[in-house]
Parts: structure tokens; sequence; C-alpha cells
């Protein structure tokens, strides 16, 4: 094709071969993931789990998760997930939740059913406000964006997480909701939960935690003895949470939950529509149409792995980021908080030194992921990494010995640094 061309509907069909053949062409240009040249986007929990996503996944894919009366399956396996994860979560007795597709629609409808809560109590003249650290993931922002609300960060602790005193000060009659990170995606570092919810209880004011990354993780960290800030349900005053199944779930991409701590609070979440021909409509997610491969590729992995399968694969990321951070001290580079999850930042001051590393990275085959808040690299550790790590540390070293390094190509990453131009997951 010239540059510019559209691509065009072939007139005639094309054989599965021809395009087979051309997808594997196509997809020899990706990076190399079961390799553990990525450290992020894909989460594995070892070949057999994806064998059983797989075929769960294939058993469903016709079928629509929003037509619960014809596909009754399908609301008893997605009813089984959010009962597993509000098990995990110490979720009281009255909690419920749902699936979505993913951790950026499980924010919004967590956004959505704070600020309808807020406008239920105070009506709409005001504009409502959630109240965050800056290491919060800009889902929260972009929801704000289309919801007509009004997102206020708030700078990090020395610890580079969220600051009670400082989420104190900026709370008023707009604060519709309170965010905290379990971890915070940057750095890796849990928010004070147990403090933030307490200002929450405090005010009367909605709860979140975000824990699309450590919510199907750190339950297993816990039960391997990590001693880790409470985060869950456990914590008097949490209104609802966001766990993505599709990444340490090991589900099918596709699958997010999102829990409440009671129906209450879940019914603000709900959207009903009836002014049109086709009688009412009602969603509790932001899509309609879900898939149904999604929600049976979760369960099967759920019920597969168990909570064994899960805190083996646990140990093995967790083990394998601590011998990260031990390497990489040796070298002299530091680590961005006290990671205790499967989230690592490492690097130092100077921006040119990581800079220089991240070029010398990529041009190894790394994908690498740059954090501007401090200078580093950010990683995020699944179970392909234990096998990858000494060559990662070998690469690292290998920088750190090399003058003027360049990208692939010849490229600079550096534009990249700069501007923050960094990979974000959700």
């Amino acid at each position: 094709m010239e540059p510019g061309e559209r691509y065009q509907m072939p007139v005639s069909g094309t054989p599965w071969e021809v395009l087979e053949k051309e997808l594997n062409c196509l997809k020899s240009n990706d990076i190399d993931w079961k390799h553990g040249k990525a450290a992020v986007f894909v989460h594995y929990a070892g070949e057999q789990a994806l064998a059983i996503a797989k075929q769960a996944y294939t058993m469903y894919f016709s079928e629509n998760g929003l037509g619960k009366r014809a596909f009754p399956s399908l609301e008893k396996l997605e009813r089984d997930v959010i009962d597993m994860g509000l098990g995990l979560l110490n979720a009281p007795a009255s909690a419920t939740g749902f699936m979505t597709t993913g951790g950026t629609e499980s924010i919004f409808m967590a956004v959505k059913a704070a600020r309808d809560r807020f406008q239920t109590r105070h009506g709409q003249s005001r504009t409502p406000e959630i109240l965050l650290a800056r290491s919060a993931h800009p889902a929260f922002d972009k929801a704000a964006h289309f919801m007509g609300l009004k997102a206020i960060r708030t700078p990090l602790s020395s610890e580079f997480c969220a600051d009670p005193a400082v989420f104190e000060r900026y709370i008023n009659h707009n604060t519709a909701m309170i965010v905290g990170s379990a971890p915070a995606y940057p750095h890796g570092v849990i928010d004070p939960i147990d403090q933030l919810a307490t200002l929450s209880e405090q005010h009367n004011i909605w709860m979140h935690v975000d824990a699309c990354v450590g919510g199907y993780f750190a339950p297993f960290v816990r039960m391997l003895g990590v001693d880790l800030t409470p985060f869950d349900f456990s914590v008097s005053g949490v209104s609802s949470i966001s766990a993505d199944l599709h990444k340490y779930g090991y589900a099918a991409k596709g699958a997010s939950t999102l829990f409440f701590a009671d129906p209450t609070l879940a019914r603000h979440a709900d959207y009903f529509f009836d002014s049109w021909p086709r009688g009412t409509y009602h969603t509790q997610t932001l899509v309609g149409t879900r898939p149904g491969g999604a929600i049976a590729a979760a369960w099967a992995v759920m019920n597969f792995l168990g909570i064994d399968g899960y805190k083996k694969v646990a140990q093995q990321i967790t083990t394998c980021r601590q011998s990260l951070q031990d390497g990489l001290r040796d070298m002299g580079f530091n680590i961005w908080g006290d990671p205790k999850l499967s989230i690592l930042a490492w690097g130092n001051d100077d921006q040119s030194k990581v800079h220089s590393v991240g070029n010398s990275l990529a041009a190894n085959g790394w994908l690498v992921g740059y954090l501007t808040e401090p200078p580093g690299i950010h990683l995020m550790l699944n179970a392909t990494h234990p096998d990858s790590l000494h060559d990662y540390l070998r690469d690292v070293r290998t920088a750190l010995r090399s003058k003027g390094t360049s990208g692939p190509s010849g490229t600079t990453n550096e534009a990249g640094l700069s501007r923050g131009k960094t990979d974000a997951t959700y």
C-alpha cells in the first residue's frame, strides 16, 4: 500500500490460510512478551491458565453479557466471579458488585455513582469534586471530564503516596469522592487507605479504592505473610473498590470488577431510560454489549488456579521484584518508594543517565516505560519475568558501561521521557 492509501475490503473473501499467514507476519513485529521483554500490557500466569482462558472464552465467544434472560449461565458465572472477589477483599455480607470491561470502565462507574449520590443529597447546582493524589490513575480525570466533575490532585508524601494531611486541607462542601490507590500505578506504593477512609467517614464522602492493579494480587501477597497497608473492605469507610481481572486475575482482556459496600451505594451506578419505543433500558455498566467470553474466562481461570495457584504466582512475582530491587540497588540506582507488590519504579535524579540506560534497554528489545517524577523506569511484573531477570540486569549493567546509547533505529526516547510519554494501562 502507498503511504496515505486507505485499506480496502476485498471484493472476494480471502482464505483463512492466507489471513493467518499475514497475521503471523504482522505479529512478528510485536514485542516478545512471552520472554519477559514487556513489563506492561500482558499479565501471564503460565501456559495452562492461558489455555484455559482461551478455551472458556471460545465457549462463550458469541454470547452477550447484556442478555441475562437469554444467557442465564453468564449471569450465574458473573455472580460467582463477584462472590469470589468479594471474599478476597473482606467484603461484608451486604456488599455487591458487577463486572465491567476494564479498569477505566470500573472507575467511570464508581465516579458516576459517587456523583449521583452527591447530587441526590445536594442537588445539581454545585460542581462535584474528586480528591486524589498526583499518583492516581488518569482514568479519574477522564471520568471527571466526561461527567462534569472537577478532579483535584494533591502532592505526594515523601514516601510517594497520598498524604492524608494534605487531603484534609482540600476537603470542602463540593468534595464528592476521595480516592486511594492500592497500589498507585507509577511507583507501586499503596496509599494509606485507612487514614483516607477516616477522612471520608468524618465528612460523609464517598471513599473509592482503586485496586485495579492490586485487587487480585495483594490478597495473595498478604496470605504469604507480607505486611501490607490495609486497603480493602476491612477498612471502615470504604465505599467501593475497582479491581481488574485481566491483570492479576489472569483472565482474558475485557474483564474488571467494581464492588460496593452495600446495594444502596451500588444503585447510584444504575442507568435507566424508557423514553423510546422498546421499553425500559437498564444497565449498571457504561457499555451495553459485554463479551460473554470475558466473563467465562475469568470464572474458569479463578476456579482453575484457586487460592493456592494465585499464591504460587504471587510468590514468584514478588521474589522476582525483590531480586530486581537488590540488583538495581547494587548498581547504584534508587527504588522509588517501598513497593511490596508487582510494580517497581527505579532510577536516580540524573535524567540523562536514566535516558541513556533506557535507550540501551530498548535497543536490546526491552519495552521501556518511563517515569518522570522522579526520573526512572517503570516495571509491572508477571510470571514471565523470573526467567528474564538475569538478562534484564545484565543489560542494565551493559548500559552503564556504554556511553551515548540511542534507541532502536537511531531514535531517542528523550522527548518521551521529558514529556512524560509513558504507557498507562487500565
